[in-house]
């Protein structure tokens, strides 16, 4: 049996009334206006959510004391188009430092209009997270669902 057939990507896609610019920025520098503050791994209460705007850049969290938890990496920045990004969350819900174990994230911000993107989100290669990528998977795609939904009222409210 093969493991990586075993556990299919979760996939998203959504309507932001914005232009696309506007869109990729709600999602990557504006990521802690749309984040739900009780998704959060760290320590501390969450006081906000970083993605640092260029490949090799951190997704972390930092806590209301100043604390910060890695989240993953950037992998593919391309504004306004697409972005990739590490998802080093093991299925303990702690960040593992290991890449090879972390699944990924991308997403493409496709211009439908001047004031309209689709938004195409996939999370994929769960397999990696060794015998939790199962878990891992079926817990992002509910949790995916909100927060795209979070984030495209957000983006959307130009």
């Amino acid at each position: 049996m093969n493991v990586a057939a075993s556990i299919p990507s979760v996939r998203h896609t959504i309507i932001v009334a914005a232009p696309r610019e506007h869109a990729f920025e709600v999602f990557t520098r504006g990521i802690d206006r749309w984040w739900f503050r009780d998704h959060s791994i760290g320590a501390e209460p969450l006081k906000e959510v970083v993605m640092e705007p260029r490949p090799g850049g951190r997704v972390f969290e930092r806590g209301i004391h100043g604390a910060e938890c890695d989240w993953g990496r950037v992998l593919v920045w391309e504004p306004p188009a697409r972005l990739v990004v590490s998802w080093q969350i093991g299925g303990d819900w702690q960040f593992d430092p290991e890449p090879a174990h972390a699944s990924e994230y991308e997403v493409r911000f496709v211009e439908e209009g001047p004031a309209r993107t689709r938004v195409e989100f996939e999370h994929r290669h769960f397999e990696r997270h060794g015998k939790a990528g199962r878990n891992i998977r079926d817990n992002v795609e509910k949790g995916w669902a909100k927060l795209l939904a979070a984030y495209a009222a957000t983006a959307s409210s130009v």
